[in-house]
């Protein structure tokens, strides 16, 4: 790649010329196909949780509980679990625009559907319809991102695209509390669909393809399995706890789950011999990549846990407005969003260390000052410890992101993207889901135990945050095993190794 000659709002330099670009359009430079990619994702990953804040009033609108309820941010991402996986075979069929043309236009239909949705049940089919669009986007920018950015630029340029896949949804709730103050809630679906409409229009006009395409098939008994095994586990454990469960009991639900996604592992271990895949696991086999991946999940169930109880404690308990609610959780989005690009550059400088293991251990303290809320417990104390996770979470997800992808080599970049987005949204899922059903279980025991209504919700707020605190313990051995940087040359004993990667002319890499 040829020196640098200008600076781009990506924060990296911008190339004189990409190698990777197969089409003639004109262009600014291979950065401006970054520029367009993280708008639109930032867009469509912001409505991962921007129904967090409206659960409350949709319990009494539409009359549901808010173990249903839940299932309106857990279908979204289990969803885009089951659909990433299949992303990698349809990314290496189309080209860039392509592909951004189909999730968009996908994302646009499911934003229709939710909006004009007469029942909840039509709202949560058109959050599924959502979340198959929001799939394709997020695999679709980290690849084209280690496709065209050059090693010692990904820490800053990855600061910034971390706007999109973490900050949007810490963003969710706070623009769903502003809606929601003046609007009801159809309009959290009608304000997106015309600004989702214009970017895509927008982006369609710059837009130019980044690699190429070539055949690939689609292993639908995979694509089945894993609809089966993330859905059975996922729904198992929402139904823990549950006054009247389904006819299946709960534990029997989540083995069944756990069988499958097992049955779905060992089929993906048996295509490898064929190398057609539909996740290739050989990823794992990259201790840094596996470690990375480890990280940013369970980072990930402590996060979107908290995301959802931190909602119904303001406004269930202490009467907030979904208005007052936002105000009060934007400053920790805000602050995540602005110290994005800084992680990136001093990751570039200093390496990963002293960013992560901080970084954990301020997750860890947020959540354990939260798991300690109470029925008076002053404001400034719950916005400062939502502020210390949203800076800490900063501070962990731009390093792991680099170090995960940066230590493989470039062919299993498509499965590498794919598998984190996977883990990824399981993990949220199930956060989800756990930290709802440790709040009702906790609630309704101490309710039969005679408590006041409002005493037994707190005991399940504080189990629920306390349960998510030992939960990201984990996350603080797990930063000790990551090296500053992403190796430079074979050092893993187990699969090969870790490599630095680098963008070479012609790397028809796309998915």
């Amino acid at each position: 790649m040829s020196t640098t000659c200008e600076s781009d709002p990506l924060g990296a330099p911008v190339p004189e010329h990409s190698p990777t670009s197969t089409t003639e359009r004109p262009v600014e430079s291979p950065y401006a196909v970054l520029r367009w990619l993280v708008l639109a994702t930032f867009v469509v990953i912001l409505n991962e949780t921007i129904m967090v804040n409206a659960i409350p009033r949709l319990m009494v609108e539409l009359d549901v509980s808010a173990r249903s309820a839940q299932w309106l941010s857990t279908a979204f991402m289990l969803t885009m679990a089951v659909v990433i996986p299949v992303t990698g075979w349809f990314l290496q069929r189309v080209t860039t625009r392509q592909a951004f043309r189909t999730a968009m236009g996908v994302f646009l239909l499911g934003t229709l559907v939710s909006a004009l949705a007469p029942t909840f049940g039509v709202l949560v089919a058109g959050r599924i319809v959502q979340a198959a669009g929001t799939a394709v986007m997020l695999p679709l920018l980290m690849t084209t991102l280690m496709t065209i950015v050059p090693v010692h630029d990904r820490g800053r340029v990855m600061g910034n695209v971390s706007l999109a896949i973490s900050v949007a949804p810490a963003l969710g709730p706070a623009v769903s509390g502003v809606v929601l103050q003046f609007a009801s809630w159809r309009w959290l679906f009608g304000l997106v669909l015309p600004v989702a409409a214009l970017i895509t229009w927008f982006s369609l006009r710059k837009l130019t393809d980044v690699g190429e395409t070539r055949p690939a098939r689609l292993d639908v008994p995979s694509v089945v399995l894993a609809a089966l095994g993330f859905g059975t586990l996922v729904y198992g454990l929402s139904q823990i706890g549950a006054e009247s469960g389904s006819t299946v009991p709960a534990p029997a639900l989540v083995g069944a789950g756990l069988v499958v996604v097992g049955i779905f592992l060992l089929r993906q271990r048996l295509l490898q011999r064929r190398d057609t895949p539909l996740l290739d696991l050989r990823v794992l086999s990259h201790r840094t990549y596996a470690v990375g991946v480890t990280v940013q999940s369970v980072s990930f169930l402590a996060m979107m846990g908290a995301m959802i109880l931190l909602p119904l404690y303001l406004q269930e308990l202490r009467g907030l407005s979904p208005l007052q609610t936002g105000l009060l959780v934007a400053p920790g989005g805000i602050a995540m969003g602005l110290l994005g690009p800084r992680v990136g550059r001093v990751f570039d400088r200093v390496g990963a260390r002293p960013l992560v293991v901080p970084g954990a251990i301020g997750v860890v303290a947020g959540l354990a000052v939260l798991s300690r809320v109470g029925e008076t417990t002053p404001y400034a104390l719950v916005l400062g410890a939502h502020v210390l996770l949203m800076v800490s979470l900063a501070a962990l997800f731009t390093p792991v992101f680099t170090l995960s992808l940066g230590a493989l080599p470039p062919h299993l970049y498509s499965h590498g993207s794919s598998f984190l987005g996977t883990t990824q949204q399981v993990s949220a899922a199930i956060g989800t889901a756990v930290s709802v059903t440790v709040l009702s279980s906790r609630t309704n025991a101490l309710l039969d135990a005679g408590a006041a209504p409002s005493a037994a919700f707190v005991g399940g707020v504080q189990w629920a945050f306390g349960a998510a605190a030992l939960i990201s313990v984990v996350v603080v051995g797990l930063v000790l095993l990551l090296p500053a940087r992403a190796p430079s040359e074979d050092e893993d004993a187990a699969g090969g190794g870790d490599e630095t990667l680098e963008v070479s002319e012609g790397d028809p890499t796309l998915a």
